[in-house]
């Protein structure tokens, strides 16, 4: 039986000690990746009005990355800073906006667990921790998240993932506030009692709340371990007790818990493209280089792929060819697919509404089709992320690409130099090079300093 008391004994009892050399430098990347992406989201439209929001209650106590609200907003009122629960509403609005964040790879669930860290580092910042601290707290987040999704995946019973971010960034946010056990519970109890979300967030017609609803889970957990911090008893029976998490969102489960190790479990994005599309956005770049395929003589493209693509992306869970915005482009595997054969490339340039309604893309998403496969599924649950894509020409040519992994899968996982050429791509337009360099060089030394040395490197 996984408990409150678990959880809670599992987070307090790790140290920065206990993560290995290897961990450590994981988590670090995660760290890195996440402000680059986020510094690459912050002039996006659905971005200032969380930004707008928040400006519009005003707080201190936290930092908001790059000063706050978008200036492409229509709100004067640009706040640098806001409370710990507004902080952490903001900023990981920024690293979960373009789709472009980690993912954590189970059977069931595809959870993303850097929707842990803008709040752990608010929180961090809030309690003036160390860098350790930091690292130690989002480790324990990602285990958590990373447990939950493997061992209690919701997706099927209609919840949607950010219903597991809500308890693992309760618990790391929990642990970098300095909660003892029994609030620690308290805040997990209340957390997961009060903040599940339904499915229907990335099924049919999809809204741009897809893109905001784990920075309002993030949200709601830090205002919980604040609750908890403050006094406040939650329902410590959480998921064991009458009509509680198991009987009504999980089912029955059983989770364990390793030294955060389950961050070499995560998956980092080569790609701006929904996790599942990953494999075959880089397979059909690939093939349209290589053969140099013009899209304008396509006569079909098809696509292969396992149950959760499919579900997901691929028209399982509403109609995927009917793409008007980003949110819906980027959970849509025939506009993706469209757009990276003929553009050779999917970078948040290819969410630009005037690239999405354009002929070229509109017309040749029309001709993808997409299948599960049984046994790209089953290769799926063993650990690969399998894609078989044909494109077929006027001319009766036909072009075969197969793909097991990509670059930035867990079994092809991005080095430091790869983490740190994303990072300067993705926040070369706000930050000059010495700037970035000196966030780069943060982080990899983290545990020499402190959070708010940090945060400061991003205001």
């Amino acid at each position: 039986m996984t408990t409150t008391s678990d959880i809670a004994d599992f987070a307090l009892g790790l140290d920065f000690e206990d993560l290995s050399d290897d961990t450590v430098d994981e988590l670090k990347k995660r760290i890195l990746d996440s402000f680059g992406i986020a510094v690459a989201a912050m002039e996006e439209e659905p971005v200032g009005v969380v930004g707008d929001t928040v400006a519009e209650f005003g707080g201190e106590g936290c930092t908001l990355w790059g000063g706050g609200s978008s200036p492409e907003s229509d709100s004067s009122a640009v706040a640098a800073t806001a409370s710990p629960p507004d902080a952490t509403m903001y900023n990981t609005t920024l690293v979960r906006y373009l789709d472009y964040m980690d993912s954590f790879l189970a059977p069931g669930e595809t959870p993303h667990p850097s929707d842990n860290v803008a709040g752990i580092l608010a929180c961090g910042e809030y309690a003036d921790a160390s860098g350790e601290d930091l690292l130690t707290a989002v480790g324990v987040a990602y285990e958590v998240q990373g447990a939950l999704a493997w061992n209690a995946p919701v997706r099927d019973r209609g919840w949607d993932h950010v219903t597991h971010t809500v308890i693992s960034a309760a618990t790391g946010t929990g642990k970098i506030l300095g909660l003892e056990r029994e609030p620690l519970r308290s805040a997990i109890g209340i957390a997961g009692t009060a903040h599940n979300a339904l499915r229907v967030t990335r099924t049919e017609g999809i809204s741009e709340w897809k893109g905001i609803a784990s920075a309002n889970a993030a949200r709601n957990a830090v205002y919980s371990a604040f609750l908890a911090k403050n006094g406040m008893d939650g329902p410590k029976n959480l998921f064991e007790g009458q009509k509680g998490w198991k009987q009504t969102v999980s089912g029955e489960f059983e989770a364990e818990f390793t030294p955060a190790e389950r961050v070499h479990d995560v998956m980092t994005k080569k790609y701006v493209a929904e996790t599942y599309a990953q494999s075959a956005v880089e397979g059909v770049i690939e093939l349209a280089e290589r053969e140099e395929i013009d899209h304008e003589e396509i006569e079909k493209i098809r696509l292969d792929t396992f149950a959760g693509a499919k579900l997901i992306i691929g028209g399982g869970e509403g109609s995927r060819y009917e793409v008007e915005t980003k949110a819906q482009a980027d959970h849509s595997l025939p506009y993706m697919l469209a757009a990276a054969l003929i553009d050779r490339e999917m970078t948040n340039d290819q969410y630009d509404p005037e690239r999405i309604r354009r002929d070229d893309v509109q017309e040749l998403l029309q001709k993808v089709e997409v299948s599960e496969d049984s046994e790209l599924t089953a290769r799926f649950e063993n650990g690969e992320m399998p894609a078989v894509v044909a494109v077929e020409m006027a001319d009766g040519t036909a072009y075969l690409v197969e793909k097991d992994h990509f670059e930035g899968h867990p079994s092809d996982p991005m080095s430091w130099d790869e983490i740190e050429r994303k990072f300067h791509e993705t926040a070369g337009e706000r930050y000059d090079e010495a700037e970035r360099d000196e966030i780069v060089e943060t982080v990899v030394q983290l545990e020499d300093h402190d959070v708010s040395e940090l945060v400061a490197l991003l205001e």
